[in-house]
């Protein structure tokens, strides 16, 4: 299960399920809460999540394009070296900030 949480501006998605074809709509669902909630700024904490699939790559980048299309940025925060592995060999981490931890992630928006 994911969940949402707000750190001043920034918003952090976190969850312990894998990033699959079954949580793609629950985590668009907490996403498109984000955007409502003006500039999407958003952390997606991978700490505890142990799979990325296709889908959710599909996902990490159409969020990223929303967020940008609105003026905002998703960065993502402590992946596991699974997922750091799918990211990297799928050169979707080319498109993200990725940080060690989500205190991090959360305190690079104000640099």
């Amino acid at each position: 299960m994911f969940e949402r949480a707000r750190t001043g501006a920034v918003n952090i998605l976190r969850g312990n399920d894998p990033i699959n074809l079954q949580q793609v709509q629950p985590l668009v669902d907490l996403f498109d809460q984000c955007l409502m909630a003006g500039q999407p700024l958003v952390v997606l904490d991978l700490e505890k999540v142990p799979l990325i699939d296709s889908a959710g790559l599909e996902l990490l980048l159409d969020c990223q394009d929303r967020c940008l299309a609105r003026g905002g940025v998703m960065k993502l925060a402590a992946p596991n070296p699974l997922c750091r592995d799918i990211l990297t060999v799928s050169d979707v981490a080319s498109r993200f900030e990725v940080h060690q931890d989500s205190l991090s992630a959360v305190g690079s928006f104000a640099q």
